[in-house]
Parts: structure tokens; sequence; C-alpha cells
């Protein structure tokens, strides 16, 4: 984290003009105050996050209610992705221009108006536009959380801030599928939106009460028009890119190949503008920081092979297991619970310990997890499912935590909004990748694997001629016997496709163990500042 807030006060730090700590921000609360008021603000973050990924198992729904195809109801998860990756970059200069406090109260109370209008939806339309609207508004409401519980908590007990924060953004992706699965099936679907309303409405109390006085100092930045087109550019051709490519069928479709090049000129043409900007809409020059350069990196594809495992196991279990989808959300659950419980005790820990220890033990564990999924067979039955989710709560539960420590580290106390911003950018951007390429990768594995099984198994091969006898035997047509078999076979080869991701994605997170070592030592409860990059 950012050594400099926490560095015995002997003289200047990094990036504050000879300014001591003491003057580095507002105040720390204290007591019952500090509470509620971290309480608000993780809720805060954990109704973001979770309305990013509880709509994903109520498309179906959804589209039916609506009466439109499940292709285009995926726009309802589309337009917020869109949304929300083009606002998120915008955090630091919304809360230079405007403070912290009012930035993020603004952006919550703006995100609950947005979700009561998604829940109040009359057409497909409609919905889409206001789901456009709820991710425009909501890009202040993780990074904002993240700097005030940065602020209000002392210096100290950075990690305990820090510690709050990753596990209300951890464990919401987990909630999501479980409470949008029960909400579309026992209740309705505008319920997904319209929960939003009063949590949203004592969050955004809770929050301006005790922080108004303590708004952080604004200065009258003009904003950055053209960096701000170019970026609304290129992150909405790369988000419509993702969002649709497996649809189009990837790079046969002519709109996704105009869409990949409108990216990328979009974002040459947006860094170069960005990087001779005097006032930038987004800071490039934090990447000038080899701890938030690497670090970011590593947070980055260690959250998109998170967040990919996270989106293929219940898919898999859904569509080859028989699991409904309260029952893959099931699942997942102990991975939040052990996450939450040992989160506090990492906090505590990396007060004491290189945050590049807790970081590599978190990649470890990922890593662990993923081998123990690679070892799954047809049979697997629940018990067997749920340990390597608990093994993945231990890393769940120094990851971020670890992470946000090592990229902020020596980033000085006015750019933490920005850098903060930014760095949830990027790994938005990775999450967003991850979901697009998992389920092509896997189809494509899946297809591979038949094609290879399909090649050991002719209409004479014993197995097979077994297999089918058997079937009749307990009164199914040769046609239908044929037809469960090879429904067997192509359950196999997702099977197959499964087991090779889940060990690709534990090599990868070993193999990032070494990039978090590159980086400066990095203390979450303070200690010398990092050496100038």
């Amino acid at each position: 984290m950012a050594d400099q807030d926490s560095s015995p006060p002997t003289g200047p730090t990094p990036g504050s003009a000879a300014a001591p700590p003491a003057a580095a921000g507002p105040a720390p609360l204290t007591g019952v105050t500090l509470g509620v008021t971290a309480i608000a603000l993780a809720l805060g973050t954990f109704m973001q996050v979770l309305d990013s990924t509880i709509a994903n198992v109520s498309i179906n729904t959804i589209s039916g209610n609506l009466g439109v195809s499940t292709s285009q109801g995926t726009w309802v998860i589309t337009s917020f992705a869109v949304a929300n990756g083009v606002s998120v970059p915008l955090t630091g200069w919304l809360m230079g221009r405007y403070g912290v406090v009012k930035t993020f109260v603004v952006s919550v109370l703006l995100f609950t108006i947005a979700s009561f209008l998604c829940g109040i939806s009359w057409s497909l339309t409609s919905l889409i536009g206001f789901r456009l609207l709820q991710g425009l508004v909501s890009g202040p409401m993780i990074p904002g959380s993240q700097a005030l519980l940065i602020m209000i908590f002392p210096a100290h007990k950075r990690g305990t801030a820090l510690a709050i924060w990753s596990m209300t953004t951890l464990v919401a992706p987990i909630c999501g599928p479980i409470l949008g699965g029960y909400i579309s099936d026992n209740i309705a679907w505008p319920w997904i939106f319209l929960i939003n309303v009063p949590v949203g409405l004592i969050c955004a109390f809770f929050c301006w009460r005790p922080l108004a006085s303590r708004e952080t100092p604004t200065r009258k930045v003009p904003i950055d028009t053209t960096g701000f087109m170019l970026l609304l550019i290129w992150v909405g051709a790369l988000q419509v890119m993702l969002d649709t490519g497996k649809e189009a069928d990837w790079f046969n479709s002519p709109a996704i190949v105009v869409e990949l090049l409108v990216a990328i000129v979009g974002f040459i043409a947006w860094v170069i503008w960005e990087l001779g900007e005097k006032h930038p809409i987004v800071d490039l020059s934090l990447f000038k920081s080899k701890n938030f350069a690497l670090g970011t990196l590593a947070f980055c594809l260690g959250y998109a092979v998170f967040f990919g495992s996270n989106l293929l196991q219940p898919l898999w279990l859904q569509t080859r297991m028989g699991y409904i989808a309260t029952w893959a959300g099931l699942v997942a659950a102990p991975s939040g619970v052990v996450a939450v419980i040992l989160t506090p005790f990492a906090a505590r820990i990396m007060q004491k310990v290189d945050a590049r220890w807790t970081a590599s033990l978190s990649m470890a564990a990922f890593a662990l997890s993923f081998f123990m999924r690679s070892e799954f067979t047809p049979d697997v039955d629940f018990k067997a499912l749920v340990w390597p989710m608990l093994v993945q709560g231990v890393a769940m539960s120094t990851f971020f935590l670890s992470m946000v420590t090592i990229s902020l580290n020596g980033i000085a106390p006015h750019q933490l909004p920005s850098a903060s911003g930014l760095s949830n950018f990027s790994r938005i951007t990775a999450g967003s990748f991850a979901a697009s390429l998992v389920t092509t990768i896997w189809d494509r594995s899946e297809s591979l694997h038949q094609t290879r099984l399909a090649e050991t198994m002719g209409s004479n091969d014993p197995a097979w001629l077994a297999a089918v006898e058997r079937m009749q035997a307990v009164g199914l047509s040769h046609a239908q016997a044929v037809g469960a078999a090879t429904a067997q076979v192509v359950n196999q080869a997702y099977l197959l496709a499964t087991v090779d991701f889940f060990r690709a994605s534990a090599w990868l997170a070993v193999l990032l163990i070494p990039c978090i070592w590159l980086t400066n030592k990095a203390m979450s409860g303070g200690g010398a500042p990092p050496p100038a990059d």
C-alpha cells in the first residue's frame, strides 16, 4: 500500500512534497462511527459487484418474460459491462474535481435510482437503456469505497481497511449467481434489481452523514474531452467485441474484425493522446511505478484466472452434470465463507509480513485448488466439488488484499483515487476477456476431445456395442441407446475440456509468483517507503 501514509514522521515521503504523513488527508474516524461507515462503504462495493454478476443466471427468465430471444437478452449484461468499463477510468478525474465523498455518494444514489428503473422496465429496450445508465453511474463506486476506507482508517490499520474491501469484492461474485438464481426461480426477476434500492439508500445515508465534513480537496481541472471520447470508442468497441464474439463466431464475422480494429486503433490513439495531455482523463504516468505496473499485471492475470474458473465451473455443472443454478452456486459458497473467516486474520498478519509473501501464498493456493479440480471424474460428487473451493477460499482471503497492497505501494495520497480507478478498470477488463474467452476455449477444447474419442470408438468397437446393448436391455430402442451413448461421449469430452482448463489455470497461477517478486517490498501496516522506480 501507499507506505508514505504510514511511515514514521521523520521526514518527507515520496510524492508528498515534504509534507508529513499527518497532512496527507482527513483525520481517520474512530469508534462506532468508524465501524458503521466501514460497513456502509462495504455495502456500496458489494452492491455494485453483485449487480455485475446477479443478472447472468437470470437471462433466460428475463428473455422469456420480455418475449425476446436469449441472444437478445445477453445485451442486458453487455450494456452494463460497456458503460461500467468506460466510467471506471473516469474516477480519478471526478474525485479530483468534485471530491471523493461527494462523487461516491452521488454515484451510489444514481445507481440506486437506475436499479429501480431496471426493476420496473417494461421492455428489453428500456431495460438495456437503464442498465447502460446503471453501469455508467457505478464506475466510481468500487474505487471510491476503496479510497474512502483507506482514508477513514488510521495508517496502522490500513490492512483492516483493505480486508473489508477485499472481502466484499470477492464474496459478491459468488453470491450473485446464488441470489440471482433463487430470486428468478422463486420470486420475480425484477427483484434482482429492486433489492438494491434499500441497500443503496442505507449506504448513501451512513456514508454522507459522517464524511460530508471530511471532503477531500478539489481542483478545477478541465475535462479531457478528446481523451474521454477516445476512451469511449475503444472500450466500447472492445466490450461489444468480447461480449458478442462467441455468438458471431469471432473473427469469421466481419463485424467482430471491425470492432477489433476500432478497439486497437482507438487504444493506440488514446494512449498517445493521454501521454501528451496536460490534464489527462486517465493518469497513465502511474505505470512508471514498478510496483503499480507489475502489481496490476499480476492482479489482472490472477483475477482473470479466478473469474474464468468461477464462470466455467457452474456452467459445466448446470449443462453437463445436472445441477440447477442454486446448487451450482452452493458448490462455490464455501470458498466465500472461508474467505470471510480468514481475511481479518490475513489483514493482521499483513501488517507485519511483506505482501509479496501473502500474494505468493494466494497464488499457490489458487494453483492447488485448480490442480484438485483437474482431477475431477464423471462421477464426482458434491463433497469432492466442495474441497477445492475450500482451498480457493484460502487464496481469496489474501489475494485482493495482497495485490492491492503491492499495486498501491508508493502511490502519493492525492493519486490514490486515480490509481484505484485505473487498477480496477484493468481488472474489470481482464475479467471481460476471461468471460469471453473461457467459454470459447472450453467449447473448442470439447470439440477436439470429442473428435479424438470418436476416432477411438467405431460402430464395431466392443465397448460401444456393449454400452448400446445394456441400454437396449433396459427398454431403450436402438436409436435411443445410440443417442444416450453419444450424449455420454459429449459429456466426457466436456469433462476433459474442463480438466484441461483447470490444469492450465493452475500452471498460470504458479507462473505469476515470480512476477510478484519482481516488485518492491510492500507492507499494508506501514514500513519504509519503497525506493524510487
